[in-house]
């Protein structure tokens, strides 16, 4: 990926690959200026209400109206916010009119699998975004039309997803699957495929094995708040771009962990917080950001984070949390310094 598409990349994630509020990140989901929007006189082609701002004629905002089933959407809205409502289904002929229907917002609802009729989603051919976050699924809605490239299912109570559902996405490009019931198990064969995949956030489910058949050219996983107790040696080798990596709030000890796991070249942060390792896993000295708070490490090694030292050999570490571990400053060994000559912060306390 060129560096500029990365930048983009980022951009339209808003700023989740920063360093994070570990209570708990959600990236900002853009709202195609709804907070000016309200402000607005509505378009007439508009369900009557809900708002249609003239600055942004084809969105159309239904939010925080207490609704029970979809309005009628005129022909032309190509982004419906529905958030906040009582819906609990989507009637067959929902879209009937809106065919073309790029943004569909449902987060903050009832929705469940058995009430929503047919097909539904595959008729919008246009689709890119769907968020059903915080609602009361317990499968991933499908059949997806292949233009998706932004799927959010977060805060369900999803436990397993049919290896068919995700099949063919072939510009699904994030997926948020995080605070739902999803195990190891039921995540066989899922992602296989997906070759446009870039972020993948498993965080807050009943993992305690990482899934099988990711795609290999995933930028972001996130596994944080999960029950995972090893990583498989060379589970990360066949990740041909991987940069951010979460492992936060799981089981991992020093056993749990083979010696070179995490020496990948492309990796520029490495979270491994409130887990319970003693010593430091080795990373690759291109590694920028590395969390370790939390853990019961007892001993530092240069060695985890320099193979050698020299004019030209030494670690890219910007910041590394040790702190709420038993090290004190004392403990630092001396050629630390000279391996660690990039760091800006190291916290101990």
């Amino acid at each position: 990926m060129h560096l500029n598409s990365f930048h983009l990349f980022l951009f339209l994630t808003s700023g989740i690959v920063c360093q994070y509020d570990y209570e708990g990140y959600y990236p900002f989901e853009s709202d195609y200026g709804y907070a000016h929007s309200m402000l607005e006189p509505s378009t007439a082609v508009c369900a009557p209400e809900c708002n249609c701002p003239i600055t942004y004629p084809t969105a159309m905002y239904c939010d925080n109206l207490k609704l029970k089933s979809f309005p009628i959407i005129p022909s032309g809205i190509k982004y419906l916010y529905l958030r906040n409502n009582m819906i609990e289904g989507i009637d067959n002929n929902a879209f009937d009119n809106v065919t073309n229907l790029e943004w569909l917002i449902l987060d903050h609802n009832y929705l469940e699998n058995s009430k929503i009729k047919g097909n539904i989603f595959s008729k919008l051919k246009n689709l890119k975004k769907l968020h059903i976050n915080y609602n009361n699924l317990t499968e991933v809605v499908g059949p997806l039309p292949s233009s998706l490239d932004d799927l959010q299912l977060t805060n369900n109570k999803i436990s397993k997803i049919s290896p068919s559902t995700l099949e063919g996405l072939v510009n699904l490009t994030v997926i948020h699957l995080q605070h739902n019931q999803l195990s190891e198990d039921g995540l066989s064969g899922v992602f296989k495929g997906l070759n446009s995949l870039l972020y993948l956030d498993l965080s807050f489910n009943k993992l305690s094995k990482l899934p099988s058949g990711l795609p290999p050219n995933i930028l972001m996983l996130y596994f944080d708040n999960n029950q995972i107790t090893n990583i498989p040696d060379e589970y990360f080798k066949k990740f041909q771009a991987l940069q951010y990596l979460r492992l936060s709030h799981n089981k991992l000890t020093d056993s749990g962990i083979p010696g070179n796991v995490f020496n990948i070249s492309t990796l520029i942060e490495l979270d491994l917080s409130y887990n319970q390792l003693k010593s430091i896993p080795t990373v690759n000295e291109h590694l920028e950001n590395y969390y370790l708070q939390v853990n019961q490490i007892n001993k530092f090694v240069v060695s985890s984070f320099c193979k050698v030292v020299g004019v030209l050999a030494y670690s890219r570490i910007t910041h590394l949390r040790l702190d709420a571990n038993n090290l004190t400053r004392a403990d630092l060994p001396q050629e630390m310094y000279n391996c660690l000559r990039m760091a800006a912060d190291i916290s101990l306390e």
